[in-house]
């Protein structure tokens, strides 16, 4: 099976699959990036710019000026509970992860190539392909209440996620370690159940961020991150207060930011057109089209593999049935969701979690298209030919609410009936994700594809979304971990998606950009992490206030 095919333009090297893959991540489409790999060639080596690239970002900076310390700016999140914690354990919401970066930092950070860089491990190797992990740590790091970061933190900040009283959202991750332990007062030994040799991107997630040792009370988020927090009343709001003592010189520039959930979208627009607040997330294109009318506002699209899916639980009916999720999925007219439900600010999708931004993305997959016929023939077989369903949306789950309507209109005209049960954001993720037979899920994008695969496909996995169980999976996510060879490595994600798109009960029929509106003076928003909405969840850090 040759899996880096890219329809009628050939064939990519691993090296230009990078290219490809940095210049997505920048903005353009998988055709686009295609085109300009064919026009400019490579890049030069070690540039990190596309031919022709380098012009237009620095100017896009430099008309944002030098960065600047001082200010303080409000930012709203699409999200928010009254069952928020600071325990970055606990995390499942972008301004959860936000706080995460805020007020802790990783071992390890992203850079803008989703590359793993050192934080508070200055360096990091292995000699085994990922069996064991040697990191050493930052000298002079202090958390905000003046403790000096030590091995111990670390080792209590990964084995902590192990206890199932914790409830951590990364178990799944951190189940690969079989032992943490100081080698002395600086380098600390990771020891695997199985090599990885994408240990250095786990530890750079939002729940992995390190917190002193023995912390059970995390009321006052105490970190060695960029910022302090001053304030934090859950579902209400937070504040951060510049920590002076950072170890990043420089950074992080702003005096104070606040963090406040909207969850109401006309709500957040509205705040931010009045300046009550200078940034938000989770923008339609609808709105994202009419902040960019407004004198003084900006809107930033980033693709990174966000995508809302149908969750089709196979352990319960109709999704038990075979035939029915498979004929589901012939009911997306992915053409129609992308041009009219997204304004055109996303990607069409194929039933595989893996985004074109990928390096990873098997692209050989024959492109499932809409065809309501052979829908109904396989309604038919399932046994469910005139039956109503009904499928639960909400505001929660984006665009879940123009997916549901165009997936209704769609299987009309399979002979199936389906009755949209809209329910409202708040609660969605607790009382209604995963606990219907059929309803919407949103899955922010992760930074590597294991990653993503083994929280939300493996059969153990704490959001596997529709219950699905496969071995073969299971044991290709841990081979692809210590495959040091590129080529295998990618076969093996190829294999996974393609049991994915056949079998699996979700249907993604596209992948959402990150849309996100603010102040055009707010400095620093020409930096993309494609992570997740708010600049990877990092903007904290690297935003300044231009006023």
């Amino acid at each position: 099976m040759t899996h880096n095919k890219h329809g009628d333009d050939g064939f990519v090297s691993p090296e230009q699959s990078l290219q490809v893959y940095r210049a997505m991540q920048a903005g353009l489409s998988r055709r686009q990036a295609l085109k300009m790999l064919g026009a400019a060639g490579i890049m030069a080596a070690g540039s990190g710019l596309w031919p022709g690239m380098a012009t237009s970002w620095a100017s896009e900076g430099a008309a944002q000026g030098t960065p600047k310390r001082g200010g303080r700016i409000r930012v709203a999140a699409h999200t928010s509970s009254s069952g928020e914690s600071l325990d970055p354990a606990l995390g499942s919401t972008a301004i959860d992860y936000v706080r995460a970066y805020t007020f802790y930092s990783g071992l390890t950070q992203f850079n803008e190539q989703l590359e793993p860089q050192p934080a508070l491990a200055e360096s990091f190797e292995t000699t085994d392909n990922g069996g064991h992990w040697i990191l050493t740590l930052r000298q002079g790091v202090t958390f905000h209440d003046g403790k000096p970061l030590t091995p111990q933190d670390v080792i209590y900040s990964m084995m902590r996620h192990k206890d199932p009283s914790v409830g951590s959202k990364a178990l799944s991750q951190v189940n690969q370690l079989e032992s943490v332990k100081a080698l002395d007062d600086r380098r600390v030994e990771f020891t695997l159940a199985s090599p990885n040799i994408e240990l250095p991107s786990i530890l750079a997630i939002p729940h992995l961020v390190i917190v002193p040792d023995g912390t059970t009370d995390f009321s006052k988020g105490i970190g060695t991150g960029p910022f302090k927090c001053q304030e934090f009343r859950p579902g209400v709001r937070s504040v951060a207060v510049r920590y002076e003592d950072y170890w990043r010189d420089g950074h992080p520039y702003l005096d104070a930011i606040e963090l406040v959930g909207i969850s109401d979208e006309s709500a957040r627009v509205n705040a931010l057109l009045s300046g009550d607040v200078q940034m938000i997330n989770n923008l339609t294109g609808r709105n994202a089209d009419r902040v960019k009318q407004i004198e003084g506002r900006r809107v930033k699209a980033t693709n990174s593999g966000n995508y809302t899916d149908l969750v089709m639980r196979v352990d319960q009916q109709p999704g038990s049935r075979p035939e029915f999720v498979e004929a589901m999925k012939y009911l997306f007219d992915r053409e129609q969701i992308k041009r009219v439900a997204l304004r055109g600010y996303g990607e069409i999708a194929n039933d595989q979690p893996i985004s074109p931004a990928s390096p990873y993305y098997f692209d050989g997959l024959p492109q499932r298209e809409y065809d309501p016929e052979r829908a109904a023939s396989l309604l038919k077989k399932a046994g469910v030919a005139g039956a109503r369903v009904p499928i639960v949306v909400s505001p929660a789950a984006n665009y879940s609410m123009e997916m549901g309507q165009l997936l209704q209109q769609s299987a009309a005209q399979a002979g199936l009936t389906i009755n949209l049960d809209r329910v409202p954001s708040d609660g969605y993720w607790s009382n209604h994700w995963m606990k219907h037979p059929l309803g919407f899920g949103n899955v922010n994008p992760r930074p590597t594809a294991n990653i993503l695969l083994t929280q939300f496909f493996a059969s153990s996995a704490p959001w596997n979304e529709s219950g699905w169980k496969n071995e073969q999976f299971d044991q290709l996510l841990v081979a692809a971990r210590s495959e040091p060879d590129l080529a295998k490595r990618q076969q093996m994600y190829a294999d996974m998606q393609t049991l994915i798109h056949n079998k699996c009960g979700i249907g993604i029929p596209v992948f959402l950009s990150d849309v996100e509106g603010y102040d055009a003076r707010l400095g620093g928003m020409d930096r993309t992490i494609p992570l997740g909405s708010f600049m990877g969840y990092m903007f904290a850090e690297y935003v300044w206030w231009n006023a």
